[in-house]
């Protein structure tokens, strides 16, 4: 599918734009190169409203409930007050199929050593989820990213380049490596891909290891900036806003070669990515058989740099300089900026005339990428 839908970007040339260091709009924080070949009738009190769809449905429907932080969806009360757990999750065609991960709210991918790249779920309601993975190292730049949401890293090991962050006081994980519970392993693959998380278990285990399971107040008060669900953000005040309704992102993550294709009657992004064989597929999750699918997608570029021999990677997850980024949602596509002032602090996207991009309701894709990274799009 991949491959035909390549072959039709290169054959319209006539709605492609190279941009380079700096783009037609003057962007030039980056050397990114892109290339873009119910109304309810009511009467009377609440009470005596009780036909299907009215006001008091929806406010039974809602009782006990909250918008989440994550996504502004409506879940239970009691699991908007946990912290979540951000999981590590390897992301090579020997690690797949994954388990649980569609259950994420937020799926951050960012490049490790070799080309390759690992995901990390963060994930809210997590207690009925069962299996959960499977799970690998850490790396340290995610560990910044998990602090946006007071997560709870859930990981086996992390190279020593972790060790400060993971022994800060205010740093909580749970670590296979050192603990059995709640993890264990399975027999229908090898090692290391082999091992997961019982979610059902977390809550046993945060109480044994004195970890607060709530939340601390450590986090911005709001992450990102919702639009009404009524009122959803279709990026068409601005003016150059562009068509997205196929992301390429194999110029970044060359191995897992991932790529995303709009479906404008539910108004979702569904990933594809390579599996095995030199063939790419669908990402679909092993427990429920559902594809990843997203409202919102995220390309952010950061400062990176190789510090050794072995590969290991650091990425710059505080900044003030307002680096590149791009926002994608409803088949459209924006430049923006990204800003990320302190570790706990949520990082915020900008559009160019300075405001706060309003996101959708539903589920996030944050694509971390290195500055001179390319991808795709039309």
């Amino acid at each position: 599918m991949k491959k035909s839908v390549m072959m039709l970007l290169a054959c319209i040339t006539t709605v492609c734009t190279l941009v380079g260091c700096t783009d037609s709009q003057g962007h030039s924080s980056s050397e990114t190169v892109v290339i873009i070949d119910e109304s309810v009738e009511t009467s009377g009190s609440l009470s005596e409203q009780t036909g299907e769809g009215s006001v008091s449905d929806e406010l039974q429907d809602h009782e006990s409930m909250v918008r989440s932080y994550l996504t502004n969806e409506w879940i239970d009360s009691d699991a908007a007050s946990l912290r979540p757990l951000a999981v590590m999750i390897p992301n090579e065609s020997s690690a797949i199929p994954h388990y649980g991960i569609s259950e994420a709210s937020i799926l951050y991918e960012c490049a490790v050593e070799g080309d390759m790249t690992r995901l990390m779920g963060i994930f809210e309601d997590y207690g009925s989820i069962g299996k959960l993975g499977n799970v690998r190292s850490l790396r340290d730049y995610y560990v910044y990213w998990a602090f946006e949401w007071d997560a709870i890293l859930c990981h086996f090991g992390a190279p020593y380049y972790a060790d400060d962050i993971l022994s800060e006081e205010t740093t909580d994980d749970l670590d296979g490596n050192v603990l059995t519970a709640p993890y264990y392993r399975t027999t229908d693959r090898s090692a290391p891909h082999n091992a997961y998380l019982d979610t059902t278990q977390v809550a046993d285990v945060l109480s044994a290891q004195g970890i607060e399971a709530t939340d601390r107040g450590l986090k911005d008060s709001t992450h990102y900036l919702f639009a009404d669900d009524d009122s959803p953000n279709l990026l068409t005040q601005y003016e150059d806003a562009d068509v997205c309704t196929y992301l390429d992102m194999s110029g970044s993550y060359p191995l897992t070669r991932c790529y995303f294709e709009y479906n404008e009657e539910d108004g979702l992004y569904y990933r594809f990515q390579y599996l095995a064989g030199g063939t790419d597929g669908p990402h679909i999750d092993g427990a429920n058989g559902e594809q990843l699918s997203f409202a919102n997608i995220i390309i952010q570029c950061t400062e990176s740099a190789v510090r050794d021999d072995e590969g290991y990677l650091w990425y710059r997850d505080v900044d003030t300089s307002g680096r590149d980024a791009w926002y994608i949602t409803r088949g459209q596509i924006i430049h923006c900026t990204w800003i990320k002032e302190t570790n706990y602090g949520a990082t915020r996207y900008y559009d160019d005339d300075g405001n706060e991009i309003e996101f959708n309701t539903g589920k996030t894709m944050v694509l971390i990428i290195q500055d001179d990274d390319t991808f795709d799009y039309h």
